[in-house]
């Protein structure tokens, strides 16, 4: 866990060749862009029409507090990411950021973690299509979300300026549906403000139950995942150009813009929903269709089908640079390595992009419960690893290089590492047993073939140019 790194000194420039023999990212985006993408990334109304359903179907008016609890945690969170992000600007995101801070197996474990997240969440989002494009056509949702993950892996294949533009539309499109669903349950309200923070949730047989405390801190862990998508900026930070300075700016609104997206219809429809009940049903659809028409209805479901789209596209644009990081910092075996960094005729990691869209359509026929509670669990393991890391990060050569500072260190990581831990105690069992079995699994593979290899095998280092 003190086998810390340090960044490796090579020529400044624009060669091809990176460290270990691999290719190099090119910087071809701005803050703009990288916005952009990020915000696809989180995919505001497709969280929102998603996986947003399922925490009213567990904690009813209680949703609403959870998620903007959710939000005040990443602010803490998004001041680690933007101070290591621009520490440590690589495409490998936080496994980089808590190697060179924390050490390599706190770095390999943080890699695990966030693979497992890279890998579940956008079969997670992709499934949802089919409910959202049954206007028009119905769908199996398993059958629907395999479509999207190769449709977004073919997209991902592309250039990413050329990505940034086309989520761009996408991204305008799902925030008008958001708007619109919020628009109209204000306008349709059947509750106050005090419904808020009443803590109702409607039971099985159409009665009252209170949602406890517990229920809430164990609801956090998919809060978190509810905006998880602003660490995008950190992943791209390799192609972000000045990333010193706009991988900070680009985390931070992208978190301030996305929390507003969601919290707000979020409020909107605990409002205007007719019952308890119906909230509890979470069936955003036929709500919208009650407060208008049939129309608007179908218009606002096309628009969350293309949202689902967009974000599997992002998603899939962020986990292939975080395989491809991996394999240039030699986390697998030689020729595995040479595979997964090749790049595509546009610049893209190629091998990659496959390697974790096919498997994300696979997914798309496991339980669904199973994967939201393992992203749950991996998600808030991974955020308390980074703030370890953030809790080091101003120790050595590392405090006098240019970076982004968060405000009151090192309160911020300390507390964080508090609440996050005390939120893993209160998740169910069985998907703690699943994530701890992987993550053993993983530990394993060090002990055997990583670590007796320190010279060789994950070699994690920054890119040439990190300094700029």
């Amino acid at each position: 866990m003190t086998d810390t790194l340090r960044p490796v000194d090579t020529a400044v420039g624009t060669a091809v060749d990176a460290p270990h023999g691999a290719q190099k990212l090119k910087r071809s985006i701005g803050v703009v862009g990288g916005t952009l993408l990020t915000l696809s990334c989180v995919t505001p109304a497709s969280t929102l029409f998603v996986v947003v359903p399922d925490l009213f179907g567990s904690l009813g008016t209680a949703t609403a507090l959870t998620i903007a609890i959710g939000s005040l945690l990443c602010i803490a969170v998004a001041f680690c990411y933007s101070e290591l992000g621009t520490l440590i600007p690589s495409a490998g995101g936080e496994y980089a950021m808590v190697s060179t801070l924390a050490g390599r197996l706190a770095g390999w474990l943080v890699f695990v973690l966030s693979l497992l997240v890279v890998m579940i969440v956008p079969p997670v989002i992709a499934m949802g299509t089919a409910d959202y494009l049954a206007p028009i056509v119905h769908l199996d949702p398993a059958l629907a979300g395999a479509g999207v993950m190769l449709l977004a892996t073919l997209a991902g294949l592309l250039d990413l300026r050329a990505n940034a533009w086309i989520t761009g539309v996408f991204l305008v499109l799902e925030v008008i549906a958001a708007a619109v669903v919020a628009v109209l349950g204000f306008t349709h309200g059947h509750r106050g403000p005090g419904s808020l923070v009443s803590m109702q949730v409607a039971d099985a047989h159409g009665g009252t139950d209170t949602v406890t405390a517990m229920l809430v801190v164990s609801g956090l862990a998919i809060a978190l995942f509810v905006t998880q998508g602003f660490s995008t900026a950190v992943y791209l930070s390799e192609e972000l150009e000045h990333p010193r300075r706009n991988v900070a700016r680009t985390v931070l609104a992208t978190l301030a813009i996305s929390s507003v997206i969601i919290l707000v219809p979020v409020v909107a429809i605990t409002f205007g929903a007719s019952d308890l009940s119906e909230l509890t049903g979470g069936d955003i659809g036929s709500m919208v269709t009650a407060w208008s028409n049939s129309a608007v209805g179908t218009f606002v479901s096309l628009c969350v089908a293309l949202a689902i789209i967009n974000a599997g596209i992002v998603m899939v644009i962020q986990n292939s640079r975080v395989l491809f990081a991996s394999a240039r910092d030699q986390a697998w075996p030689g020729p595995v390595n040479h595979v997964l960094a090749k790049l595509g005729r546009f610049g893209s990691p190629w091998v990659a992009t496959l390697a974790v869209g096919v498997p994300g359509a696979a997914l798309c026929f496991v339980n669904l419960d199973t994967l939201y509670g393992v992203t749950g669990v991996s998600v808030t393991g991974m955020y308390l690893l980074v703030a370890v890391a953030a809790l080091l990060s101003r120790r050595g050569h590392h405090r006098h290089t240019p970076a982004w500072r968060m405000p009151l260190w090192p309160a911020v990581p300390v507390l964080l590492i508090a609440v996050l831990a005390y939120i893993l105690t209160q998740q169910e069992t069985g998907y703690l047993l699943w994530t701890g079995g992987i993550t053993a699994a993983a530990t394993l593979y060090w002990a055997l073939y990583l670590r007796p290899r320190p010279d060789t095998r994950w070699l994690v280092t920054l890119p040439e140019d990190a300094q700029a």
